[in-house]
């Protein structure tokens, strides 16, 4: 059973949360109401997902998403809040999240979503999505050995691209006609190779790249 933890500064958000993951048969472990409760509750209870709000009292989600990605924890952070400004979703990619939400995300799409981030994979709001892909829309790519990817084989070069187009294990494995558990060993050598905690930093480095490019992604 996919383990949750909950943060965020009030109490009706919380209890609402906890209703819909309870509902879908997930376990909500803890509630914190900031971040220096969620990172407290993350570390002493290894949650496989803190879904977490950004502006909360005192230490924020982003300040939290960083301790938590610092220290090591497999925790996966599901950024879950009412604003989608740039600034909240590159500060939430740069601090190590798997995954942003807006607050308007249906009951069912909210969990799916938290059993995706727990499953390893990467999780953006459309609207979110396209700000990350507008955002390196006229940027000069990075060069390839600055960042690692001449290290990867082809092939691994070419997962590296599905999952920055957003397509999961299984549309991969669909797409290359190869089994789940190669898909599976690419992308953890690949992650590897390019020192990356998950597929949602893999998604900003192939934009960074230019491995992938906004018609590419099918986003306009």
């Amino acid at each position: 059973m996919t383990r949750v933890l909950i943060a965020d500064d009030q109490d009706l958000v919380r209890s609402g949360l906890r209703f819909v993951l309870e509902v879908a048969g997930l376990e909500v472990v803890a509630e914190a109401v900031d971040g220096a409760e969620a990172f407290a509750e993350a570390e002493r209870l290894r949650p496989d997902v803190a879904l977490m709000d950004i502006r909360m009292p005192g230490t924020d989600g982003i300040a939290a998403t960083r301790r938590i990605v610092d220290a090591g924890l497999d925790t996966r952070v599901l950024i879950l809040t009412t604003f989608d400004l740039d600034e909240h979703v590159f500060a939430a990619l740069r601090a190590g999240a798997s995954g942003f939400l807006l607050k308007d995300v249906g009951r069912q799409q909210l969990v799916e979503a938290v059993r995706v981030v727990a499953a390893g994979e990467a999780l953006f709001a459309p609207t979110v999505l396209r700000r990350l892909v507008s955002h390196y829309v006229n940027r000069p790519p990075a060069p390839p050995t600055a960042t690692g990817l001449a290290d990867l084989t082809p092939r691994e070069r070419e997962i590296l691209q599905l999952i920055g187009r957003g397509l999961s294990n299984t549309d991969i494995a669909a797409e290359l006609v190869i089994s789940m558990a190669t898909v599976k060993t690419h992308v953890r050598h690949l992650l590897q190779k390019l020192d990356l905690r998950d597929r949602a930093q893999a998604v900003v480095l192939a934009y960074e790249t230019g491995l992938v490019t906004p018609g590419s992604a099918g986003i306009g």
